[in-house]
């Protein structure tokens, strides 16, 4: 058997919205900047494991050729996909300059 709802008690009042910063910089990890931040970093991330495989690899110490290829493969799409990132974002800059007022 289903049990019974309960009563429906006083709404309450919404909570007010956060403030938001009008700076628009990276203080404090949070908005666009924070998260372009924290996203170069794992880029970065990448590559240096990325390299610190191939390294290994070379010097004999990495046994698995695949883990190594996959690593390294990882890296360089996620390499391009940041390029192309930066190329749509340079191109909508370019195309806000050129719009007139």
């Amino acid at each position: 058997m289903i049990p019974p709802l309960p009563p429906i008690g006083a709404a309450a009042p919404p909570a007010p919205p956060a403030p938001v910063s009008p700076s628009g910089g990276s203080g404090g990890g949070s908005g666009f900047g924070g998260m372009l931040s924290d996203q170069l970093g794992k880029l970065d991330n990448l590559q240096q494991q990325a390299s610190t495989a191939a390294d290994q690899l070379a010097a004999g110490k990495a046994t698995d050729v695949s883990s190594v290829a996959m690593e390294v493969e990882r890296a360089s799409l996620a390499l391009q996909l940041a390029a192309q990132v930066r190329n749509k974002a340079v191109a909508v800059y370019e195309e806000l300059f050129r719009m007139q007022v």
